[in-house]
């Protein structure tokens, strides 16, 4: 025989018994539903009238369940488990898709762009694989990467040009007296230069300054770009670095460019993706995002 709805005690009278039963504790059990204490109390007592059993032993400080109360608790606990797995089982999953990217593009580039993803692409979850070494997308379970380099990059793979490399000195406006780019190339004997594994400063001085580094240069080596650009925010020398992994740092005045001219690299920055990815039209839409903001600050830079 099924039971009649109107013996079944109100929801919300369940709700304040269960949180109290979690917590022994009206108080903490308002916080939690967002009621008052007293409104809590007062279901907890309606819903033991209803049921003719008391629930609770009321100590001075905290509360104890009776045996049927304890009982009760346990079964109701797991009643509202089920109401929300049979929620979430009518809830469409996310799809789930990996992206390689160096640390440092994640922490400069990445990151501080991912509310704006998650408000375009409010249906795919992203897992950020933040990596220097190259990711297989079989092996590794890569949907989609950005990584610096020269095509072309595999048959399997679709490669779409995201930042052309572009290489400039810079450092912070306190180290360069209120924000100065005009230094000349004898100005940059007095500053440390901070290096990372691509050791693109002595590249740099050839092509940009015309003159070697001397062999007296104070240096710092980093293992990471993110950390030298760290230690440029921190005033500690000039870094070199590709434009787009310090643009945010330059809009938001933390860093100024130390010098007018920069140098064009041969490691552009491409967003991969293989030819035929495991999901087509979240991958697209994750690529499409990433040229979209391209777009965007191309424009703005213009």
């Amino acid at each position: 025989m099924t039971s009649s709805p109107n013996r079944r005690p109100p929801l919300n009278a369940l709700r304040a018994f269960e949180a109290s039963a979690r917590h022994l504790n009206f108080r903490l059990a308002a916080e939690e539903l967002g009621v008052t204490q007293g409104a809590v109390a007062q279901q907890v007592r309606g819903l033991e009238a209803a049921l003719g059993i008391r629930l609770f032993e009321r100590l001075p400080r905290s509360l104890a369940l009776t045996p049927p109360g304890r009982s009760y608790a346990a079964q109701l606990r797991r009643a509202f488990e089920l109401i929300t797995e049979a929620t979430e089982a009518l809830r469409p999953e996310p799809t789930r898709l990996t992206i390689s990217v160096t640390p440092t593009f994640a922490s400069k580039w990445l990151l501080p762009r991912l509310p704006d993803f998650a408000g375009t692409c409010p249906g795919i979850e992203l897992r950020i694989l933040a990596t220097e070494a190259l990711s297989n997308f079989q092996t590794d379970g890569v949907d989609i990467a950005v990584r610096q380099g020269r095509p072309p990059f595999g048959a399997a793979l679709v490669a779409d040009l995201l930042f052309e490399q572009e290489v400039v000195a810079v450092g912070s406006p306190a180290l360069l007296g209120g924000g100065s780019s005009r230094l000349d190339a004898e100005d940059l004997d007095r500053f440390t230069f901070l290096n990372d594994a691509h050791d693109l400063w002595p590249e740099f001085a050839e092509r940009v300054l015309a003159r070697a580094l001397p062999a007296s240069a104070r240096q710092v080596r980093f293992s990471q770009t993110s950390l030298a650009i760290d230690a440029a925010v921190a005033g500690q020398g000039l870094a070199v670095a590709s434009r787009f992994l310090v643009e945010g740092d330059l809009c938001a005045g933390r860093l100024v460019q130390a010098l007018p001219a920069g140098m064009r690299g041969g490691l552009s920055a491409y967003v991969v993706t293989l030819r035929k990815p495991r999901y087509p039209v979240p991958t697209m839409a994750v690529r499409e995002w990433l040229l979209r903001h391209r777009r965007l600050e191309g424009t703005a830079e213009d």
